[in-house]
């Protein structure tokens, strides 16, 4: 670790899923290629969820970044959070490194899913690059990073 850079030079922004009251069904982050990136770290955070409403969130894997052959990363889905469990207001963390990837069989690409059941609840997510291969991380931030503020 070098201590000269930033934590924005380190940690960058390559995917996110817009925090909003979704309806039951499944929400994705676009595709995030994992030759630039040593690791990824989804944050996915739940508000009050709707009366009997479950969350699960994953990591998938694809072979091209239109999400060909896409499955599961084995090892990545959350426990799911539920309104029983009361679970409103959580935050679940999932980490992925590149050997977590069929790259075998061509896997190189990743992407965070959300999926909400029985009921709408604001859900939101962000993947975080971690120590890119090579440069800064706020290369490869996403479109949506509006400022990056301090040094």
């Amino acid at each position: 670790m070098n201590a000269l850079l930033s934590p924005s030079a380190r940690i960058g922004v390559v995917a996110a899923i817009a925090p909003a009251s979704t309806n039951p069904g499944s929400v994705s982050s676009a595709w995030i290629d994992m030759r630039d990136n040593f690791g990824l770290l989804a944050v996915v955070a739940a508000g009050t969820l709707g009366a009997a409403a479950t969350v699960d969130a994953k990591f998938e894997q694809a072979t091209s970044a239109g999400g060909a052959g896409a499955k599961d990363v084995p090892g990545t889905a959350i426990a799911q959070l539920t309104k029983a469990s009361g679970d409103d207001n959580k935050q679940a963390l999932i980490n992925l490194r590149q050997e977590n990837l069929d790259r075998n069989g061509g896997y190189r690409f990743a992407r965070l899913t959300v999926t909400v059941g029985t009921a709408a609840s604001p859900v939101s997510g962000v993947v975080l690059c971690t120590d890119r291969r090579f440069g800064d991380a706020t290369a490869t931030d996403a479109a949506s990073v509006d400022a990056i503020v301090g040094q």
